[in-house]
């Protein structure tokens, strides 16, 4: 990721994105252009996407969204998640900013792996809807999932090659060799 080093508003940032034939994810002034994906990258994503839907099916009042739609909190930031699964009405009033998430997926990168665990995860816990945060990574066949208990706060579970994925938050378990089904190997 790499910052444009000059301080904007909000309202600049989404008036610049709204231009823009890049993404870029906005965090507390400043702005970051998105680095594109690897095959494998966009696999598991993909992948995911399509068990996600099944699994939702026409009579949800769920929508799942892919890495297109931004996630917001309070103006402090806006993210790009690779995927994300929303449930709340007020999520329909805005077709490209999403505001109540109940989970959010981060496929891995070697650069934004950091980041993903650390500061996005302290952004996105500010986030009152949110039950499950799920990093799966690209180098090897792990799924982990922080859940949010009111008793117990965040919890992960980690799935490998082999497990069964439990995705509480919309009661969805899936395999992870289904995950990374068409998966070059790294």
């Amino acid at each position: 990721m790499i910052a444009i080093p000059n301080y904007i508003s909000p309202e600049e940032y989404l008036a610049l994105e709204r231009q823009s034939s890049i993404r870029h994810e906005y965090q507390r002034g400043l702005v970051y252009a998105m680095a594109g994906g690897t095959d494998n990258h966009e696999r598991i994503a993909f992948n995911l996407l399509k068990l996600i839907d099944n699994h939702l099916g026409d009579s949800s009042d769920c929508r799942f969204h892919a890495g297109n739609v931004k996630v917001n909190y309070a103006d402090e930031f806006y993210y790009y998640p690779d995927a994300f699964v929303t449930c709340d009405p007020r999520d329909r009033e805005d077709r490209y900013i999403k505001r109540y998430p109940k989970l959010i997926v981060e496929v891995l990168s070697p650069s934004t792996e950091t980041f993903d665990r650390g500061d996005k995860f302290k952004d996105y816990q500010r986030l009152d809807s949110l039950e499950e945060y799920v990093l799966i990574s690209q180098e090897s066949r792990q799924v982990e999932c922080r859940r949010f208990s009111v008793k117990r706060g965040w919890e992960t579970m980690v799935y490998e090659a082999g497990d069964l994925a439990v995705l509480t938050s919309i009661g969805l378990d899936f395999s992870v060799a289904e995950l990374y089904r068409g998966v070059d190997a790294t």
